[in-house]
């Protein structure tokens, strides 16, 4: 099997194309290198693309390392004809080879062993023949008691046409048409299971096309059965099965072929369709996963991308009623400078302290802006700052406070994972849960990217099902969605975390602890050069690293851009060309090494050198009128947040500690973003079930 010549057929790429990624990945380049920096030999095939070319390859290269197994096996046995190495050779398709491989494939013994044991194979291979002069029970008395002996053919047969190819490609086209899956409700339960099992009651009596089913649908259901819910079957047109498997075993309408019918239907009840079932089962559930993972990690994309505030002076608050609202002073580049508690709230309720603390720490470390997160007292901590802020000249004589000091509210979503966590724990071991909490909230308003690569994406909160997934695959593509985005916004090496740094296109664990201790150790970097001083960061590293690696003021401009060392020649004649006032032509610069794509990159980055392609926070306000969902009436518009996107709508956040649910029926073709601002309708509440259906206003 040529792998490339496969990849590139299935994915509609060139041959060269796939040649040329999959030659940059055995030598140990990272997607978002070759993405970037290689387009001249991917023909400027894009990470996505790159990516499925590489998990092509890995299914592929799997499926040669199971035929050496098969093959290995069938030998070992005997059987192992050349026509069956080529098909095996030649096999693409996994569910193919197991088909191949099915009839030779040890396993327990079964009743058709058992029956071959007896010697009633002959008497099988008698009765497949149909031919009409067969006299069925005599020929069985032959091997002993008519019935027993007839029975044990009968198992035989079916075993073969339940192992046959066609038999189960057969089968296989009639699920893929005609595939109903159906619920059944498991009423003995005790009552607080039943409690349990209401939140799933949608689900009780599914009755719908497997194929039409959505992702969403499809998980709920096998986590409504994976707690002991509901009873799932998958089935297709039994009749239209049969009739399937009739043409390829039935030849006429003789004894013989009366047995044979009967096997047929045993094989496909026994053996076939619970086998198919499995099959079906297993695939679309990973279709389902497949899907969910991918909303998941468009998701995150979105969130880690969402746009910072910059290195600004922040105070953030995590909000409480019984315990208090911790708070914390955090410089511009997000150390720790200060933190108390202030309770403005009931049941403690001291309103005067908790003012004069915060007026004191907004005036003594120069704050430039708020963050609040977005938990339990949320609206009622960002009703206080704000009255605080607006009335604060007024009270205060000897503290001038910037009264327009911005106030946001910032997802919490996470913090507590983070604020628990050994990482937590290295960055702040003299403080408690609740003081890195609020450190976290503060950081991910500053530079939400760089403080949320420190939590694992699951708890993240922009995704559903995650835990239903296939959590292999969940965390490919998580950690492959992280290091996408770090690499396309690049990091300033004498400031990032060793958490950051990992995600660096060829970097890792090791290299990134190191780079950090040279930087404690040596001061900052002066230049890109000066890292390949950095312990284990040997030339391939280097390669991979630097062009996402930033260094702001440092001895050359270029290594604060995404133009890569390699580069830098012909980045300095291009500069000298622009700097010249003449009309500059790439074309006139693409050499053997360097191509016109490679050249337009490097003509952005000196045209915008140092650019973030995030944009900068805009300050966001709820509406004064609504803090409930008693507050809210059907037709009402009023501000939210998009907090997370599914496949079938967007939730958004009201400020009333209840999201509610844009259905995608309603979006009618709009695109959300993940922390979108935007103003929606309230079409209808259901207070019992605690839901708001709501839609994009003057849509």
């Amino acid at each position: 099997m040529n792998i490339s010549s496969v990849i590139s057929r299935r994915l509609g790429l060139g041959e060269k194309q796939v040649q040329a990624v999959i030659g940059l990945l055995h030598e140990g380049a990272t997607i978002p290198f070759i993405a970037r920096y290689r387009k001249e030999r991917t023909g400027s095939l894009d990470e996505l693309q790159i990516a499925a070319i590489e998990a092509e390859n890995t299914k592929l290269e799997e499926l040669e390392r199971r035929k050496q197994t098969v093959l290995a096996t069938i030998e070992e046995q005997g059987q192992l004809t050349p026509e069956l190495r080529r098909r095996i050779d030649e096999c693409e398709d996994s569910v193919e080879l197991e088909d191949i491989y099915l009839p030779y494939k040890p396993h327990r013994k079964t009743r058709a062993d058992k029956a071959r044991e007896a010697g009633l194979q002959p008497l099988a291979d008698l009765l497949l023949k149909q031919d009409p002069r067969t006299d069925c029970r005599r020929e069985a008395q032959r091997y002993g008691k008519p019935d027993e002996t007839l029975q044990g053919a009968r198992d035989i047969i079916a075993e073969q046409i339940s192992m046959d190819e066609r038999s189960r490609n057969a089968v296989r086209r009639e699920f893929a048409y005609t595939a109903m899956i159906r619920t059944k409700e498991i009423k003995q339960l005790t009552a607080q299971r039943a409690q349990e099992a209401a939140n799933y009651r949608e689900y009780f009596a599914v009755d719908e096309p497997l194929k039409r089913i959505s992702s969403h649908r499809l998980l709920a259901i096998r986590r409504a059965e994976t707690e002991g819910f509901v009873r799932v079957d998958i089935s297709c047109d039994q009749e239209k099965a049969l009739d399937k498997l009739a043409r390829l075993w039935l030849h006429n309408n003789s004894n013989a072929a009366y047995e044979v019918e009967q096997a047929m239907e045993d094989s496909y009840k026994r053996l076939l369709k619970p086998a198919i079932e499995t099959e079906f089962a297993a695939s679309s559930k990973q279709k389902a996963d497949a899907e969910a993972i991918r909303v998941f990690a468009a998701n995150l994309r979105q969130l880690l991308l969402e746009n910072p505030l910059g290195q600004k002076r922040v105070l953030a608050l995590d909000p409480g009623f019984r315990t208090g609202c911790k708070l914390v002073c955090l410089s511009a580049q997000g150390d720790l400078l200060y933190h108390s508690v202030i309770c403005p709230h009931p049941p403690v309720n001291k309103r005067a302290e908790a003012e004069t603390i915060l007026l004191k720490a907004l005036h003594d470390y120069c704050i430039e802006a708020i963050a609040i997160g977005n938990g339990t007292a949320s609206r009622e901590t960002e009703a206080f700052v704000r009255e605080v802020l607006q009335s604060s000249n007024q009270k205060s004589s000897n503290l001038q406070i910037n009264e327009t000091i911005p106030v946001f509210v910032v997802s919490e979503n996470g913090a507590s994972v983070y604020s628990a966590s050994k990482i937590g724990r290295e960055e702040f071991p003299n403080e408690d849960v609740t003081v890195r909490g609020a450190v976290s909230i503060g950081r991910r308003l500053m530079d939400p990217l760089a403080e949320l690569v420190k939590i694992d994406p699951k708890s993240i909160g922009v995704g559903q099902y995650q835990h239903d997934v296939d959590q292999a695959e969940l965390k490919r593509s998580l950690d492959q969605t992280v290091e996408s985005v770090v690499n396309y916004v690049g990091v300033d090496v004498n400031t990032a975390s060793k958490h950051l740094l990992t995600y660096i296109s060829g970097v890792g664990p090791v290299v990134a602890q190191n780079i950090v201790n040279y930087r404690a150790e040596h001061g900052s970097f002066p230049d890109r050069r000066a890292l390949l001083n950095v312990p284990k960061m040997g030339a391939k590293t280097f390669e991979q690293c630097a062009g996402f690696l930033r260094i702001a003021g440092g001895t050359n401009p270029l290594d604060n851009t995404a133009v890569h060392p390699e580069r830098y020649a012909v980045a300095a004649r291009l500069q000298q060309a622009k700097m010249s006032g003449r009309e500059v032509r790439l074309e006139d610069f693409v050499s053997e090494e360097v191509g016109l794509p490679t050249l337009q990159d490097i003509w952005r980055e000196l045209d915008k050198p140092s650019r973030d392609p995030r944009n900068q926070i805009e300050e966001f306000r709820f509406s004064e009128a609504v803090h409930s969902i008693d507050d809210l009436q059907e037709g009402m518009s009023l501000p939210g947040i998009v907090t997370n996107i599914s496949n079938f709508g967007a939730f958004v956040d009201m400020g009333i500690h209840k999201d509610g649910l844009i259905h995608v029926s309603q979006l009618r073709g709009k695109t959300l973003a993940l922390h979108q601002h935007l103003t929606v309708e309230v079409l209808s509440i259901d207070r019992e079930r605690n839901r708001i259906s709501l839609k994009p206003a003057n849509s």
